[in-house]
């Protein structure tokens, strides 16, 4: 039925992967989804490299719904058999950097806000392409999101097999510091700063937050790096080390933090407070929708633009997570099809309100 826009889509796609954009360099694939979107008859804002639309009839009196993807991409990792900037289709698979993670999706999502925008709807509709998703750039998505209209509820185009992600786990970077006393190592002398920290480490390894998620399970902290020491006879007068902190919706990044500043002996400092965990109600009217087109939600280990979006979101697009991130990148073109008819069979006719539940 949308066999035109899915080759649309797959064209674009594979002209986009010919355009590097790593993050904080996405300057030419905005030019080039400005000049497309232009030629397509919609009337395209831009901030900084993050392009929006909004589709005709806007009504402040309804709710408005997101669509969201991202345009840049990690770097090409190692091991690449192919040129990751030369799009190569065999057996049914487009093989380039960013085909999975997220072209595929904000292809997709592209043509869904076309066809949706000559739709009778009951609700706004908005086109998000947003930029620095992958090193969560403040001139990303927080940079977008003020000069958009007020959103009700997002969809975010992610790697997702086309099942919604109803929770995401928020994430918080700590840089712990243990004091001692420097001193000779062949005497009795200082305070060993790694001793002191290993008590702290272990409780980092062994508590457990009681709040259990059924879909994203419980908080995960895990020391990932330390560093003490000048030299091998002195006594080491500090130790450093960092925790990856993964939280679950039923706790803030703020409250984790409290809690661990309460029980552990070391200086703690969060990088941030800004990716927070993100859950939608499973009564939400557009769970029900998925549900009712056969997919199946579940909560999601990995990070999105979710995190910084302080209204009601979900997670959801083609391909496959795992294939994100890796050499020789591909999408399925078949998912790229599904993907645009799922979309908008779960999206034409979906009513919600302004006052679902938000985060």
């Amino acid at each position: 039925m949308y066999d035109h826009y899915y080759r649309e889509a797959v064209e674009l796609l594979k002209h986009l992967i010919t355009l590097p954009a790593p993050s904080r360099s996405e300057n030419a694939r905005a030019d080039y989804l400005t000049s497309w979107l232009t030629a397509k008859g919609l009337t395209v804002n831009r901030e900084i490299n993050n392009l929006w639309c909004v589709a005709p009839g806007y009504d402040a009196a309804r709710p408005t719904l997101l669509l969201n993807s991202h345009i840049d991409t990690v770097k090409p990792v190692d091991g690449w058999s192919r040129d990751p900037f030369t799009p190569e289709v065999i057996d049914g698979r487009l093989y380039g950097l960013g085909s999975n993670d997220a072209g595929a999706s904000l292809c997709s999502l592209i043509q869904v806000f076309r066809i949706l925008s000559t739709m009778h709807l009951s609700y706004n509709l908005v086109l998000g392409l947003s930029a620095e998703e992958e090193i969560t750039g403040k001139q990303g998505i927080e940079a977008l999101l003020p000069v958009l209209p007020p959103i009700d509820l997002g969809l975010v185009g992610e790697p997702t097999n086309m099942h919604p992600a109803v929770a995401e786990k928020g994430l918080m970077v700590l840089d712990c510091t243990t004091h001692g006393k420097a001193g000779h190592a062949a005497r009795q002398e200082g305070d060993n700063a790694i001793y002191k920290a290993l008590k702290d480490i272990e409780w980092f390894r062994d508590y457990t937050f009681p709040q259990y998620s059924n879909f994203l399970g419980p908080v995960k902290m895990t020391v990932t790096q330390i560093n003490a020491g000048t030299q091998h006879n002195v006594v080491p007068d500090t130790c450093q080390f960092v925790v990856d902190v993964r939280i679950n919706e039923f706790y803030t990044p703020e409250a984790i933090a409290a809690t661990i500043t309460q029980s552990v002996g070391c200086t703690v400092k969060p990088r941030s407070f800004r990716l927070r965990s993100s859950h939608i109600d499973m009564g939400h009217p557009v769970i029900q929708a998925c549900q009712a087109a056969g997919r199946v939600p579940y909560g999601s280990p990995t990070l999105s633009d979710q995190a910084r979006m302080p209204f009601t979101t979900f997670k959801m697009g083609p391909g496959e997570s795992a294939r994100s991130h890796t050499a020789d990148e591909y999408i399925v073109l078949n998912e790229i099809k599904e993907a645009i008819g799922l979309y908008v069979n779960i999206l034409d006719g979906l009513t919600f309100t302004k006052d679902q539940p938000t985060k």
